[in-house]
């Protein structure tokens, strides 16, 4: 039913909210009681200065009766029921159930929103326990610790009398690993408190890069027009705190550079607006190799590229060296990801561009176009082995594609249990 068919059902909500009787709701717009029937059951269509009467007489202003609920909430309740999976919500009586039961609609779209956020932390946790070093080492030295002062106090309980140098070094150990246990704990309590302020607490360097990239919504215009250079920027930038982060900055920055160099914004954009997406004839317009296209593409502006875009830059062994999340599709902060995303595929055959529809599993499956390609990413030469890095452009579609192939984030957090990749068991239920 169309928004604006939905006037009479918003009236007699509002109605029957101020407990005003049908009758004298009309009495009072001047109209007959089973004329304002019609109209509440959506039978009339209403405007113009009864629309306004109406409005004035339930204490509103017209808009809130023809506009109804907002777009944002719309959006939510149908994205809560796409998540639901089973076909059990009518979709095509969403505008109805918001504009009749507003409160309830806020309620079921802020429960999505939490839940959504929920499973989010839960994502980011535990892949933070799986990858995080500085917390793996923080655990196992409270852990070693703890089991060597298990160890010692055994000895002291069950063997009986002990001479007295032994004894006092049984007890010195004690001493020691209590102290040491309770330093490592300290560190570990800090670590974790998320009022800690300090430069430690930002975490991992590439963090860092990446909380820096995200701050400018990966454009850079400084570069693009050349009124600056990766150094200055790299060294005014406050999310960088390590000297490690501002090497990795300052690399990406530095790539950024080359590849607007060779396909320059200005004219990247009227190809982009006339012809859409097409990284080959990019490639050959510009004459440059298709990974700086896929490079290129994946940091434009949502304005210049028509839609949001993901990007994943990886090296042979797998790591991740370079991500730009995109809406949708979960990419783990550290390695062990999806082996069955195509930027993987790609990495076995170098310089064979890859085309692959896929659909993410998780609460919601969405489906994505990848286009990937490896290149050596070091001059070829007779002397050494190549070194190969991948690029992954992730392209959002509205509709799963048809064969789409199914992939996933990581297997901890992956709910699909038989896939054939699976290194580890999930921490998600299966769900479908």
């Amino acid at each position: 039913m169309a928004r604006d068919t939905l006037t009479g059902s918003r009236i007699r909500e509002r109605r029957l909210i101020l407990g005003i009787r049908q009758a004298e709701l009309a009495r009072k717009a001047g109209i007959s009681a089973s004329y304002l029937n019609l109209i509440e059951h959506n039978r009339r269509r209403i405007g113009g200065k009864l629309l306004v009467g109406l409005a004035q007489v339930l204490g509103v202003e017209p808009s809130m009766l023809t506009e109804g609920a907002e777009a944002a909430l719309l959006a939510a309740l149908r994205e809560a029921a796409a998540d639901a999976g089973a076909k059990v919500a009518e979709l095509d009586r969403t505008d109805e159930f918001a504009g009749r039961f507003p409160g309830w609609a806020e309620v079921l779209a802020s429960n999505h929103q939490r839940i959504a956020r929920l499973e989010r932390t839960v994502e980011t946790l535990s892949d933070r326990l799986t990858h995080d070093p500085h917390l793996a080492a923080s655990l196992h030295e409270v852990l070693s610790t703890a089991a060597a002062i298990r160890s010692t106090a055994s000895i002291l309980a069950e063997t009986g009398e002990l001479e007295p140098e032994w004894r006092d070094r049984f007890h010195n150990n004690l001493n020691e690993d209590s102290r040491r246990l309770a330093e490592s704990s300290r560190a570990l309590v800090n670590f974790l408190d998320e009022s800690d302020s300090s430069a430690e607490r930002r975490g991992m360097p590439q963090e860092e890069a990446e909380e820096f990239l995200l701050s400018n919504s990966y454009h850079f215009p400084e570069l693009e027009q050349g009124h600056s250079n990766p150094k200055a920027l790299v060294a005014a930038a406050p999310e960088l705190v390590s000297d490690s982060a501002r090497l990795i900055a300052r690399g990406a920055l530095e790539q950024y550079q080359k590849d607007a160099l060779q396909m320059p914004l200005a004219e990247v954009a009227p190809i982009i607006q006339s012809q859409g997406v097409d990284p080959s004839a990019l490639a050959r317009r510009f004459d440059v190799p298709l990974p700086v296209v896929l490079r290129r593409l994946g940091v434009l502006p949502v304005d210049v590229l028509g839609q949001e875009a993901g990007l994943v830059v990886c090296d042979a062994s797998g790591s991740i060296l370079f991500r730009k999340p995109v809406a949708g599709f979960a990419l783990p902060r550290f390695g062990a990801s999806c082996p069955l995303w195509p930027i993987y595929t790609a990495v076995q055959r170098p310089d064979v561009p890859l085309r692959r529809n896929v659909v993410q599993q998780g609460r919601s499956a969405l489906g994505f176009e990848c286009l990937a390609v490896a290149w050596n990413h070091v001059p070829s030469s007779f002397d050494r082995d190549p070194l190969y890095h991948a690029v992954m452009l992730i392209l959002p579609r509205r509709e799963v594609p048809p064969q789409a192939q199914p992939v996933g984030s990581s297997c901890r957090i992956c709910p699909r249990q038989t896939c054939e990749a699976r290194r580890e068991p999930s921490i998600l239920k299966e769900e479908f």
